[in-house]
């Protein structure tokens, strides 16, 4: 489905820009778009990639309207993973994190519509669940936004995906517990009792390329992702670099930061379908004729709401997670 296409992935210079672009890469697309605001990241990322007649980097930002309007021209296909994400920087500067987060997302919808391009999936996450911080304020209005702009059917796909904590991106916890093992033996947690849910950069892009192939439009995918308390991840990654225990200091819960994060809310509890044995598809309050037809006979999930205390890892699983995330030989 993606041979002969034009793809666009904004915030494309990130981690999973770079894992979608090395998959992308194989399926012989007409042109892969990687559109950041880092010129830096562009051309580390080129020269990681080599020589490429159909990579182009563009740099720009989604903030930047016209920007935006520019890149897609042509496009068939976007991957709108640009966000504003660390939640301490989102809370401290709000106007910043709606700037990029919601009418960055905006200007995608309208650009999209604009040039009539066939599929946009918008990269989201648990906080935008019941969300008590900012950064996840933004990116349920975000949500919000491609979904309604789906419900104006001006012909363009508008889906969703929401994912976890993702193992290796920026700001992600592990390599900074690897870090602070290695240094002093020392981990700072915020709190012992936190919870989380994970997911490989692979899954993740996996995840992306799901949501593509079965899109009709409106729906949100979510995968069934496993869950970890972050004081015992901590710990099995100690064990595993140092062979003893790491030293926990508790420094305190940050400002919007929550002990359990949710993958879905109770209301979407409701519309929520099983789909294969990886995933749930969230379908919108009010679903047109094709999605109904499309899951309205796969399983309902079969709970009523789904949080990150939810069958949590062991020991062994956390290892095989850590493995499988490059943190482990």
């Amino acid at each position: 489905m993606f041979e002969g296409k034009t793809c666009l992935i904004t915030g494309g210079t990130g981690s999973w820009g770079q894992e979608l672009v090395a998959r992308l890469l194989s399926m012989n697309l007409k042109e892969i778009r990687v559109f950041s605001r880092n010129e830096f990241r562009q051309v580390a990322m080129q020269r990681s990639f080599g020589d490429r007649p159909n990579l182009t980097f563009l740099v720009g930002d989604v903030r930047d309207g016209e920007a935006v309007s520019k890149a897609m021209q042509g496009c068939d296909i976007v991957f709108h993973l640009a966000a504003l994400k660390h939640v301490p920087i989102c809370e401290a500067q709000p106007e910043e994190a709606m700037k990029t987060n919601v009418l960055g997302t905006r200007n995608i919808i309208r650009a999209s519509e604009q040039h009539h391009v066939d599929t946009v999936v918008d990269v989201s996450t648990d906080k935008a669940v019941n969300p008590n911080n900012f950064y996840g304020l933004t990116k349920a209005l975000g949500e919000r936004l491609m979904i309604h702009a789906n419900r104006e059917g001006k012909g363009t796909r508008f889906v969703c995906v929401r994912g976890g904590n993702v193992l290796g991106t920026n700001g992600s916890v592990v390599p900074l517990f690897k870090e602070q093992i290695l240094s002093c033996g020392t981990v700072t947690l915020t709190h012992p009792d936190m919870t989380r849910f994970f997911l490989t950069i692979p899954d993740a892009i996996t995840l992306l390329l799901k949501a593509v192939s079965l899109a009709v439009g409106g729906e949100t995918f979510v995968m069934r992702m496993r869950t970890c308390e972050i004081a015992r991840l901590a710990q099995v990654l100690a064990h595993e670099l140092t062979g003893k225990p790491a030293e926990i200091v508790d420094i305190g819960v940050r400002d919007g930061e929550k002990l359990h994060e949710e993958l879905l809310s109770r209301l979407e509890a409701s519309r929520a379908y099983q789909l294969e044995d990886d995933y749930f598809v969230i379908l919108p309050p009010h679903p047109n004729d094709k999605l109904l037809a499309t899951y309205g006979q796969l399983p309902h999930v079969g709970f009523n709401q789904l949080d990150s205390r939810w069958q949590p890892m062991s020991d062994g699983e956390i290892r095989d997670l850590l493995i499988r995330g490059g943190f482990l030989p």
